[in-house]
């Protein structure tokens, strides 16, 4: 595919678009539950996530029971919990609909690069924002590293034939920052996510917005 100067808006899901914390939360307290180990608060589960759900199932379990084994063990029973209950709680950030309508008929190209694993990215996407053309939506899949490595942002471009010069990734956290610099696109972070301000600010955001319509003006 030639290569032109599309104007490409990759976003991050979790934290972004969407506000997933409540199903994550659910998930994850399920999960621990069955074992008898109590639970977090959502606020906690906002620190845990960003990683892919290995990492938060490993991180909401006590230090001494994150052997390999066990977290597998615990990241199946998360899974089987969360795909059916993967949209109970989960909704998208206010403004973010319009913002991507508008994005839509302004002719961008847009796309998702999200940690969360591939199915789930898919389905919510699909689910909650059908009348949007995503002309790539990606998740954790085989063969391809998590962010903050570039691989994903990278076969995004190819196969969007688009530029570097012409692309953002928008995301809530420090990760999808470092995911846009290894990749070589400006970045845009997101300070109503999961993530503070701070860290934003701290990994070198290009552009910070504090509420989805701002994305319209940095964007244009």
């Amino acid at each position: 595919m030639t290569k032109q100067r599309n104007k490409l808006a990759i976003f991050d899901l979790d934290g972004t678009l969407l506000d997933t914390i409540g199903d994550l939360a659910e998930a994850c307290n399920y999960m621990l539950g069955l074992r008898g180990l109590g639970s977090h608060t959502r606020d906690e589960y906002r620190k845990m996530v960003g990683n892919g759900i290995l990492r938060l199932v490993e991180r909401a379990l006590p230090e001494h029971l994150r052997t390999p084994e066990y977290v597998s063990e615990a990241r199946r029973d998360f899974l089987a919990y969360y795909i059916d209950h993967i949209d109970c709680y989960t909704h998208p950030y206010e403004g973010i609909r319009e913002v991507l309508q508008q994005l839509q008929q302004q002719g961008w190209t847009m796309a998702v690069a999200s940690n969360k694993f591939d199915e789930g990215t898919k389905r919510l996407i699909a689910n909650i924002f059908p009348e949007i053309e995503f002309k790539a939506v990606y998740g954790n899949r085989e063969g391809f590293p998590l962010k903050p490595d570039a691989a994903l942002i990278e076969l995004i471009m190819e196969e969007c034939g688009a530029i570097a010069e012409t692309t953002f990734m928008i995301g809530d956290s420090g990760i999808d920052i470092e995911a846009a610099k290894n990749g070589g696109v400006r970045s845009v972070g997101c300070s109503w996510g999961f993530r503070a301000r701070e860290e934003l600010e701290e990994r070198g955001a290009d552009f910070i917005v504090d509420k989805p319509l701002d994305l319209l003006q940095i964007l244009q």
